[in-house]
């Protein structure tokens, strides 16, 4: 990743740009039933400030009132919290209840007493979660204020410690849920989606990539937007970047010229280049400004994008090129016995369909896609003279015809890659029957491997509306008729019935892949 140019670089903002907007005050709440004591109080503090934030007071009178304000509130930095009000331990209960119950061990509790007698230090020291003991007496401006700062900076000092955590986990969270991504679609969505939750703040974003020859065979040197918030939901997926608006265009064009990334105060705009050339842009605007932190820990998160994106690039590249491999085996196969190579992408829908019906994971699903075209692959051994022959197999020419399920398992059994794993059960048991009548093994029911009984259905439906050397193609209604005809026999019934629950989508892989 290349060095980032920072605002102080940039050219001077416009003129008109809103002035930035003032710091959140301290939040201190007064409990006390003496009203006298929340205005000398907040008279004394008038002026005090510290880190460039002023103080803005809550009144309670009671442990009543205490109470029913802090469940609203967790902004809470201080408490100056007397002990004896409506009863001589309401203070305490109050102090309890905020650290049992309320679960919040932010807040700096600071007790303050004028009957010392009623709480002794000692014992409310030990027995309560206190940060502070003092009595009302020794309370001067001087050490009030110094109680201010004390109290002050520690919570501040645990905040900074909760947020750091809390980044943390977003992060870790943020980078997990990148990495579960299927595709690079997903993950330039989840990128943008875990960004602006990682830094919690509103945040315009795209994220644009343009791919080097060397690492994709289409589309090489076109910036494509991958992904984009509601803000610029109008840019669909693959926009080119000809039509993103002007000054989103200019920064991105700035980067891919300078090959350098840039922040100012409202704006991020990430440039990584990968080992192959791959260029990622990731532009972000802020509502607010972007402190140095959340500068820190977006220019983290990203360079973990832009390794992850270069991984998913060659992933998804690998699995494209598995499933070209399987397609041209599989047409291989289906020319051979001069059948439609459309064949075997119908036959690869469909079982994909039927196993997205039956509950599959959508991995799995994906699986049975890729491997069902492998299912005749064992013809390869099959002879011409019966592979090709015009009429009906005599019992001989049937024997061997029926030894391509176990050539096809023979075949793909010896590899340990899971596609070619489910293409061997599917290859070995697509010809099995519900009834137990099929081959090789004669296997029944539930015996047989779902994906099997998955490809038998999708095979033979396909098999009945296509033309072969030996038979006309049917009609679409009368290979349902023999699909319904056979349910419970040749095919598991459950699965028939997932296919015409599901016509107007087994229609629409016609529509996609037709014959040629």
């Amino acid at each position: 990743m290349t060095d980032l140019v920072f605002a102080d670089e940039l050219p001077a903002p416009d003129s008109d740009e809103a002035a930035p907007k003032p710091l959140e005050p301290w939040v201190v709440m007064i409990v006390d039933d003496d009203v006298a004591v929340h205005q000398v109080t907040q008279l004394v503090m008038a002026d005090f400030e510290f880190s460039g934030r002023r103080l803005q007071f809550l009144d309670a009178y009671s442990g009543i009132e205490a109470r029913e304000l802090l469940k609203s509130r967790n902004d809470v930095a201080l408490i100056l919290l007397d002990v004896v009000m409506e009863s001589e331990h309401a203070g305490l209960d109050v102090a309890r209840y905020i650290r049992d119950e309320l679960k919040n061990n932010h807040v700096r509790i600071v007790l303050r007493t004028g009957q010392p007698g009623q709480a002794p230090e000692e014992h409310v020291i030990k027995t309560y979660d206190i940060n502070d003991y003092k009595e009302k007496t020794e309370l001067t401006k001087r050490k009030l204020i110094t109680v201010f700062y004390a109290a002050l900076r520690s919570y501040r000092d645990i905040m900074i410690i909760e947020q750091s955590r809390q980044a943390l986990r977003r992060s870790i969270d943020a980078i997990t849920r990148v990495y579960d991504s299927q595709n690079l679609r997903r993950f330039a969505s989840a990128v943008l989606e875990q960004v602006t939750h990682l830094l919690g703040m509103d945040a315009r974003a795209l994220c644009a990539s343009r791919v080097s020859a060397y690492a994709a065979s289409n589309c090489e040197g076109h910036l494509k937007v991958l992904a984009a918030t509601a803000d610029y939901s109008r840019l669909l997926v693959d926009d080119e970047i000809c039509n993103l608006p002007p000054e989103v265009k200019t920064a991105l064009d700035r980067a891919l010229i300078d090959q350098t990334g840039y922040f100012d105060a409202h704006h991020f705009i990430g440039y990584y280049r990968s080992s192959t050339d791959n260029e990622t842009l990731l532009y972000m605007q802020f509502s607010d400004p972007v402190d140095a932190q959340a500068r820190e820990l977006l220019e983290i998160f990203c360079a973990n994008v832009a390794i992850t994106y270069e991984s998913l690039l060659l992933r998804e590249e690998i699995q494209e090129t598995q499933r070209s491999t399987v397609f041209i085996l599989g047409e291989a196969v289906e020319r051979r016995s001069k059948e439609t190579g459309a064949h075997v992408r119908r036959v690869g829908e469909l079982s994909a369909l039927l196993a997205e019906t039956s509950g599959m994971r959508a991995s799995d699903v994906e699986f049975m896609r890729q491997a069902a075209p492998l299912h005749d692959v064992g013809k390869i051994g099959i002879p011409d003279r019966v592979l090709n022959k015009p009429g009906k197999l005599d019992a001989e020419e049937w024997e061997v015809m029926q030894t391509h399920a176990r050539i096809g398992f023979e075949l793909l059994s010896k590899s340990d890659k899971r596609i070619l794993q489910l293409g061997a059960i599917i290859a070995h048991e697509h010809h099995e029957r519900w009834d137990g009548a099929g081959y090789p093994r004669g296997l029944i029911g539930d015996q047989i491997n779902i994906a099997g009984r998955i490809v038998a259905l999708a095979d033979v439906l396909d098999a009945l509306v296509s033309g072969r050397c030996y038979k006309e193609a049917w009609e679409f209604d009368a290979a349902l008729g023999y699909i319904t005809e056979q349910s419970g026999k040749q095919f598991d019934p459950g699965l028939v019935q997932q296919l015409f629950d599901n016509l107007d989508a087994v229609h629409e892989i016609y529509r996609r892949y037709p014959d040629a």
